[in-house]
């Protein structure tokens, strides 16, 4: 008699889980985002357009700067990410191009090389460089938080796409930071040795100031 109690009881429990899934929540994007994410669209407004993302089916063009081109599906661009855990990027590189150092504060990202070959790499807290040359096929994770790079050293086009184990994992250029900001060039000089006038430069390729 104990047991076919303890089985009913354990078939309350998952049945009464199941009772509480919520299998998606469609951003409203229109709501503020908490810490959580962003509140659910309602569920008479969703259609299977919203399941539906088509902005990485082909490349963009390639910047000025590092000659590559990145594309994300991060939740402000597919809502229904939203409270799922996941994002993904296309980054398409030329010869010679990369995607420079960068970080993202909220999540790990795994890269797939779908065509060509890249060298990547990240550095450690402890300022330890784990790089590698990959190829088609490979994969390559980057630690949340810690800066990361990719180079393309073959004599094709790369092209590397991106998943993140968050909707919203944020995205920080080191470059941008310093150099498109509006951080003081005598500061910069002060907190990483470059040169005032070298800084004054970088700002005018970057677009930031002072």
């Amino acid at each position: 008699m104990l047991h076919i109690l303890v089985l009913f009881s354990l078939f309350l429990l998952v049945s009464s889980a199941h009772g509480g899934v919520v299998y998606f929540c469609v951003a409203n994007l229109s709501a503020p985002q908490g810490p959580e994410g962003y509140s659910c669209k309602p569920p008479a407004e969703v259609t299977a357009d919203d399941f539906v993302y088509s902005g990485m089916n082909v490349p963009g063009n390639y910047s000025s700067l590092f000659n590559d081109n990145a594309k994300t599906a991060f939740v402000h661009q597919f809502p229904a990410l939203n409270g799922h855990g996941l994002a993904t990027a296309r980054n398409d590189i030329a010869p010679g191009g990369a995607i420079p150092l960068n970080l993202h504060p909220g999540a790990s990202e795994t890269i797939f090389i779908a065509e060509g070959s890249v060298t990547a790499g990240f550095i450690s807290s402890d300022n330890t460089v784990y790089m590698r040359t990959l190829n088609e096929g490979d994969l390559m994770v980057f630690p949340q938080g810690l800066m990361h790079f990719l180079v393309n050293t073959g004599e094709e086009k790369a092209l590397v796409y991106g998943m993140f184990s968050s909707p919203n994992p944020g995205l920080q250029g080191i470059s941008e930071a310093l150099f498109g900001s509006n951080l003081p060039s005598e500061f910069i000089e002060k907190i990483t040795l470059i040169d005032a006038n070298e800084a004054r430069r970088l700002k005018a390729l970057f677009g930031g100031s002072g």
